[in-house]
């Protein structure tokens, strides 16, 4: 997809990688599958509440999650494009506990949607897994406001793949036993 394509530029792009000792096949699977998501998804110190996945084009991964003051704060993601076991396009936005697209609940100038790309490389028993987004419709002070978040989604990102991390450890343990 190119950036025209995307609906940012180059320079409102987040990316992120992380390379993870699993194949390819068992990251997807923690990336598509809800039993596998509600052990790692979210960011650390936060509480997984629930979640669904429709895994198609049109369909949603809509989850909840409560922070560590107990605030419940919801999200989903669109599919656009599934390409098993190696991409998942989607338009991530904050939502409700219903499902509706909702702003973010503590930055109202954060853009309504982000269009985020996930690639999984394989390399042998290893994984690359790269994110890849920006803001979508969004407008020039949206724009403005989600590149200032760079720090904070590298951090957050951060710790959840920590958990992806910790989380595909036991995994691989528990199917080598």
């Amino acid at each position: 997809m190119s950036h025209d394509d995307a609906g940012y530029s180059p320079h409102e792009e987040f990316v992120i990688s992380r390379t993870v000792n699993a194949p390819r096949e068992l990251v997807w699977k923690a990336h598509t599958e809800p039993e596998r998501l509600a052990q790692w998804w979210g960011p650390k110190g936060f509480i997984f509440l629930s979640c669904t996945v429709d895994l198609r084009p049109g369909g949603v991964f809509h989850y909840g999650m409560a922070a560590p003051d107990g605030t419940e704060m919801w999200g989903k993601f669109v599919y656009r494009e599934i390409k098993e076991p190696e991409r998942l396009v989607y338009v991530l936005s904050f939502s409700d506990a219903e499902g509706g697209t909702a702003r973010h609940p503590l930055a109202t100038g954060w853009p309504l949607e982000m269009l985020n790309t996930i690639l999984l490389t394989e390399d042998g028993e290893k994984t690359t897994v790269t994110i890849k987004g920006g803001p979508l419709n969004a407008t020039e002070s949206e724009r403005r406001t989600y590149v200032e978040g760079h720090g904070s989604m590298h951090q957050g990102f951060t710790g959840t793949y920590d958990q992806l991390e910790a989380y595909l450890v036991h995994e691989r343990e528990g199917l080598s036993s």
